[in-house]
């Protein structure tokens, strides 16, 4: 009898060899489609802050290293990530060596080796570049590649965290062979290289209409066999994100749908629909407004605008406290997300570690912040119901990209703060454009040609290190930069740039933290930003679509090559 059912089970394999051949057939599922309500307009994330240009240049160019949907950091080009144990990361922490896998090609067909990411180094960090992700490589003096699959990166000084290059998705590597014409003032002038890089990804670009879709095919070079199932992804952009949500959840259009920033009754109507399902999970996605340092007076230069201090009033700690205080935010949860947003004060609201409890900002106080201007000067001498500074109304531009939630929060916010004497004018900017890199638009939230302006980032992985440096004076867009750069409010204290230097020498998490939420304290309350929710991160997937996990630390499609049809 025993004999009888191994012989059985033998045949079965037998019979099932051939299914599960064809089972693992790269390309095997035929098309996914992926919609993103904003449109990528670049596929190099070293020339756009733009996570529409980020997530989508991510299907093609890969980090070292990157991380789960637990924030656990794993290796991706990489046999280990390195550490102290291991020997990856030398004793006195000043340097980490990276051990490429070997035989990673890129999609033309050529090695991957430790050449390219010493280049990308270079691209980054040349000093006419531009680079939108050089608070990566702060404090990197050189990188050395002692064989083609080994790359050391070495530091000014000790650093307990010296996992910012090369890894997350911000910091991909680019192939040298591509790039190397475009180094430095060039960079932007690629429009090849930037429109379809070489990557070591599952996909590898064939078409690429800017501000509208990409077409990717299967990589026949990818490292992982019977990967991707897909061979081919449509990538389609723009158009908003009710529609994205519908094209998922009702009509059953497309496959994946981004950032479905919707109110949560909508999100619940759209899933009766039966087509997909929605997944949500909270990292450190704020919602806020930032509060430009600079003089934006369109009578001012264009290059100007932003380099010019101070601003006519919102550089005073009366102005931007009473605006603070007359914001409900609960109310903006409410209408705006739900149970998929909480509201802040912070800038870093998680890893917890990280998320300071210094400031209560849950009660409107209309009163409070009328007192306070009151206090400050600010009056109204001609009975219009605006205040004004230095003889001048007190009115303010406040943009925002095209978004049926963001509208509705600039409308209540206008409002609140027209009840402490503050005007604004409402202005709103198609996404693509919004978020996009084209340093010669003056539309871009880098360029922040405006009074304030709101929108929400995130950093990849659980230390927010590199993020806290987007507070740093010399990581402000400007011309010299090409308008890259994350210290979109041009924010610049000493004291915050000298206790960053200390966090990148600290080793002790605890103390971590403590710098940590003292870096966002400072900010915060020196009239950087103004944070209004944390927000959990909402997207759908059809329900024919398998393989897909959320990740809030990483790019959403950090995981686009287990994605798989169910049948």
């Amino acid at each position: 009898m025993r004999l009888k059912t191994a012989l059985m089970g033998a045949a079965a394999a037998l019979a099932l060899a051939p299914l599960a051949a064809v089972a693992q057939e790269r390309g095997r599922d035929g098309e996914v489609k992926i919609i993103y309500w904003q449109a990528p307009s670049i596929l190099n994330p070293f020339l756009s802050g733009g996570t529409k240009d980020i997530d989508a240049s991510n299907m093609v160019i890969e980090p070292l290293a990157r991380f789960d949907q637990g924030g656990n950091l794993i290796p991706w080009l990489v046999t280990e990530v390195p550490t102290v144990g291991n020997g990856g990361v030398s004793e006195d922490l000043k340097s980490i060596t990276w051990n490429i896998t070997p035989g990673i090609m890129w999609s033309d067909g050529t090695p991957f080796t430790s050449a390219d990411v010493k280049f990308t180094y270079d691209y980054c960090t040349h000093p006419e570049g531009g680079c939108a992700q050089l608070t990566k490589f702060e404090g990197v003096t050189s990188v050395d590649t002692p064989d083609e699959h080994t790359v050391v990166v070495n530091f000014e000084a000790a650093t307990p965290n010296p996992y910012g290059p090369f890894v997350g998705l911000e910091s991909p590597i680019i192939q040298a062979a591509q790039f190397e014409n475009c180094i430095g003032a060039k960079a932007p002038g690629c429009t090849d290289a930037n429109f379809g890089p070489i990557g070591t990804g599952a996909f590898k670009v064939v078409e690429f209409r800017p501000n509208d879709v990409i077409v990717y095919e299967a990589n026949e070079n990818y490292r992982e066999d019977g990967k991707p199932a897909f061979a081919k992804v449509t990538f389609k952009g723009g158009g908003d994100a009710t529609a994205a949500g519908r094209a998922v959840m009702e009509t059953g259009e497309f496959d994946y749908a981004w950032n479905l920033q919707l109110a949560p009754d909508v999100i619940a109507n759209m899933e009766l629909g039966g087509k997909g399902t929605p997944i949500a999970g909270f990292g450190p996605l704020v919602e806020r407004i930032m509060l430009n340092q600079t003089n934006p007076d369109p009578a001012l230069g264009a290059d100007e605008r932003s380099v010019v201090r101070p601003h006519p009033f919102l550089g005073d700690p009366a102005v931007y406290k009473a605006m603070s205080m007359a914001i409900d935010r609960t109310l903006l949860v409410e209408v705006g997300y739900g149970k998929a947003g909480k509201v802040t004060c912070n800038w870093v609201p998680a890893p917890d570690i990280f998320n300071s409890t210094s400031m209560d900002c849950s009660t409107q106080d209309i009163a409070g912040a009328n007192a306070l201007l009151d206090a400050a000067g600010y009056m109204d001498t001609d009975g219009d119901g605006i205040r004004e500074a230095d003889g001048k109304p007190m009115k303010l531009l406040y943009q925002t990209s095209t978004n049926a939630v963001r509208q509705d929060f600039q409308a209540l916010i206008k409002s609140w703060w027209a009840e402490i004497g503050i005007d604004s004018e409402l202005r709103n900017i198609s996404a693509s454009v919004f978020f996009g890199g084209d340093p010669g638009s003056p539309d871009t939230f880098q360029k922040f040609y405006a009074d304030v302006e709101m929108y929400a980032n995130n950093f990849s992985g659980t230390d927010p290190q590199s993020y806290l440096g987007n507070g740093l004076c010399d990581k402000a867009p400007s011309p010299d930069s090409q308008w890259q750069g994350e210290n979109i409010s041009r924010f610049c204290m000493p004291e915050y740039d000298a206790l960053h230097a200390q966090l990148t020498t600290t080793a002790d998490i605890e103390e971590r933290g403590r710098i940590g939420r003292e870096l966002n304290d400072m900010l915060v309350q020196n009239g950087g930003m103004i944070p209004l929710v944390h927000r959990g991160r909402i997207s759908a997937h059809a329900n024919t679509l398998g393989g897909v996990v959320l990740n809030v630390w990483d790019s959403e499609l950090w995981n686009v090559a287990d994605w798989y049809r169910i049948k």
